[in-house]
């Protein structure tokens, strides 16, 4: 596929249903007489960074009738509606909602989801730990709404994170998600429960068939391939299938999503037709020839510069003081566990914490130095932090990846675009999300500070407004 901005995959039924439900959720409007979808919001007096790339409009007012962004302009320069809920914004600034393009629901934050890297289960069972996150998904949600992120994208997970996509439709307090549900995989990968699987091995033809036309069954926006090869398979072999899976994909109007780390498998993921590569090249720094691909493909790059970083810290016990960003708006269990001690047989080696520390300094470098690659020859940026992974903690670690995107190169500006239009364009909602514009969902940022003078300015949130309705600090 090869396509600027990916289709949304929300039927019809779904959008009426999602109309319905938020509509009674709202309750009746502030005079008692009339539908929610009715509701006049102005916000006026802020400065309007719109997410477009667009100069800042000071003295901006933004008009959302229900839960869409009806007229944006300067005071004085457009026609403003009678309203329900006439707000000052005075002093403030006003930004879309904030999108993470890689997160994982099916993670926790910390270890006790991922055995595969530190095998806690004599204490945190793994069963148990998904069940738990399966059951109380929101909160996770209100850590990315008190981050200012209004969009996620989840790329990986158990099928019922792809349940998640209608619960962002239809609860004014959760998050908008898209979804790609169990990732497609070239290795026979262990990581699943008793009962269900986020991991489905492309053993063969008929694996691909099957794998993607399970996704498609459960409503995934997209497919994800988890390219991996290690030096005993045939790395040719494993190609046909990537290509196969990308065909299969592409019959049934699925986006392509890969994990690619490595830039010949990164290359190869472009030749088959990726549309989003959901990590930066790590290996190598990039050369002109996949920047010239990038390009041409369109495909949207999100580098993940900081969550190696994340495993670091875990391994070092630095709690949630120690980490680079602040932790607040994270959920307190996962605080909690973040800040105990680890029990003296879970500590790694003091030498392969070293070793680990080598390979975390020379991770980043290569991933900002290729960021800065691709940004300069003009590929697409997305930001996204593979959230759920130990220390990369859902909500908050947006902020810290936005910093170190400045300390690449990037304009606070540039950062912003791609925190929110190219995100949104990554998850497949570039029609309806990313931008402060006419039509499109009435989410948005309110924040203290300019977030043109410094990426850091992105964490000073005074208000996150979804779908026109304040959601954060909770009314």
């Amino acid at each position: 596929m090869n396509r600027s901005v990916l289709p949304v995959r929300y039927s019809a039924a779904v959008t009426t249903a999602a109309a319905l439900l938020v509509a009674a959720a709202c309750g009746p409007s502030t005079d008692g007489t009339r539908d929610a979808e009715e509701i006049v919001r102005v916000f006026r007096g802020a400065t309007l960074v719109d997410g477009t790339g667009a100069e800042p409009m000071t003295d901006a007012v933004v008009v959302v009738r229900g839960d869409r962004i009806e007229a944006v302009g300067r005071a004085g320069e457009i026609e403003v509606p009678d309203a329900d809920v006439d707000e000052s914004l005075e002093g403030l600034w006003i930004i879309p909602g904030l999108v993470d393009a890689h997160v994982h629901f099916g993670q926790s934050g910390w270890f006790d989801s991922r055995p595969d890297a530190m095998n806690l289960q004599t204490y945190h069972p793994y069963d148990e730990v998904i069940a738990r996150l399966a059951a109380t998904p929101e909160l996770f949600s209100e850590a990315y709404l008190c981050s200012g992120v209004t969009s996620v994208f989840d790329v990986g997970g158990y099928g019922w994170s792809v349940g998640l996509q209608e619960r962002g439709e239809t609860d004014p307090r959760f998050v908008r998600v898209s979804a790609t549900g169990p990732l497609l995989s070239t290795i026979d990968f262990w990581l699943s429960t008793e009962d269900d699987h986020q991991f489905v091995f492309l053993a063969d033809s008929a694996a691909v068939r099957e794998g993607v036309q399970a996704n498609a069954d459960l409503g995934a926006s997209a497919i994800k391939i988890w390219y991996i090869v290690p030096p005993d398979q045939d790395s040719v072999r494993v190609f046909d299938l990537v290509r196969l899976t990308a065909a299969e994909a592409d019959a049934r109007n699925l986006p392509l999503v890969v994990h690619a780390t490595g830039m010949w498998e990164a290359k190869n993921a472009i030749r088959a037709g990726a549309d989003v590569l959901v990590h930066g090249v790590f290996d190598v720094e990039v050369d002109e020839e996949f920047l010239e691909m990038a390009l041409e493909a369109g495909v949207i790059y999100t580098p993940t510069v900081t969550v190696t970083e994340g495993y670091r810290n875990v391994f070092n016990q630095v709690g949630t003081a120690g980490l680079p960003y602040p932790a607040g708006c994270a959920d307190e269990g996962t605080r909690n566990l973040l800040d105990s001690e680890l029990p003296s047989e879970w500590v790694p080696p003091a030498e392969m914490i070293t070793q680990y520390e080598d390979f975390v300094a020379a991770n980043r470098a290569v991933g900002i130095e290729n960021l800065r690659r691709v940004q300069a020859a003009g590929v697409t940026i997305a930001l996204g932090t593979d959230a759920g992974n130990p220390g990369t903690l859902h909500g908050p670690s947006v902020h810290y990846e936005a910093v170190v995107f400045q300390e690449a190169g990037m304009t606070p500006m540039e950062i912003l675009v791609s925190a929110t239009r190219d995100a949104a364009r990554a998850m497949g909602r570039g029609a309806d999300l990313g931008t402060i514009e006419p039509s499109k969902f009435a989410d948005f940022a309110i924040l203290r500070a300019d977030p043109t003078a410094n990426a850091a300015n992105l964490r000073e949130i005074a208000r996150v407004v979804k779908g026109g309705r304040t959601v954060w600090p909770p009314e």
